[in-house]
């Protein structure tokens, strides 16, 4: 058992050293589009499945509420946990539209989606990425792997890919990925030491 605790550990670490070189321009382009829109009262819509959903949730509460310094609430809406909305669009339509059809009503353009999916192939992630795009939303697509069919969507402007085959390992980097998303939009609006 303890190996297989050293294992994930030495994994979780391999893997950040791998995204140290790698994703720091991404990440600085992730947080322009979102403080772009946020400066001009836009807002950042954000969508994904099971753990991608709960990511999705702690990424619009930190953004509503506080990171780590008090300042003004900013706009953001997490379109993964209003159950009448999600099990009518369902029931009407298909789970596959559940984020568009929230996109269609909730998103104007100016705004961002934020689209998170491990396996960069989520139906329902990928149609609410087609619908932003053509209402002229920015989109950032968080995946994991190879980044799967967002890899390839015209619709996104940023990319942010762990190119790793472990969802566990991705999901943990996605963390890491959204607060040092939170750290750049934060420092750029209302610090005075940082600039994105």
């Amino acid at each position: 058992m303890k190996d297989l605790i050293r294992a994930a550990l030495l994994s979780g670490v391999e893997l950040r050293q791998m995204c140290v070189d790698t994703l720091d321009d991404d990440l600085l382009a992730a947080a322009q589009v979102m403080v772009s829109s946020l400066q001009t009262g836009g807002k950042v819509l954000v969508c994904g499945n099971g753990g991608s959903a709960a990511d999705a949730q702690h990424f619009a509460g930190e953004l509503v509420n506080r990171f780590e310094m008090n300042r003004p609430g900013l706009a953001a809406v997490a379109m993964t946990h209003d159950a009448s909305v999600i099990t009518s669009i369902a029931n009407d339509f298909s789970f596959d539209a559940i984020y568009e059809r929230q996109t269609e009503a909730l998103g104007r353009a100016g705004d961002v989606l934020l689209a998170i999916s491990t396996s960069g192939d989520s139906a329902n992630v990928i149609r609410a990425v087609d619908k932003a795009a053509s209402i002229g939303m920015k989109v950032v697509a968080l995946t994991g792997r190879d980044g799967g069919k967002l890899a390839k969507n015209s619709g996104v402007s940023v990319h942010l890919n762990i190119n790793h085959p472990s969802t566990p390992r991705v999901q943990e980097m996605h963390i890491t990925c959204l607060h040092i998303l939170c750290t750049l939009i934060d420092e750029t609006m209302f610090g005075n030491t940082h600039a994105c």
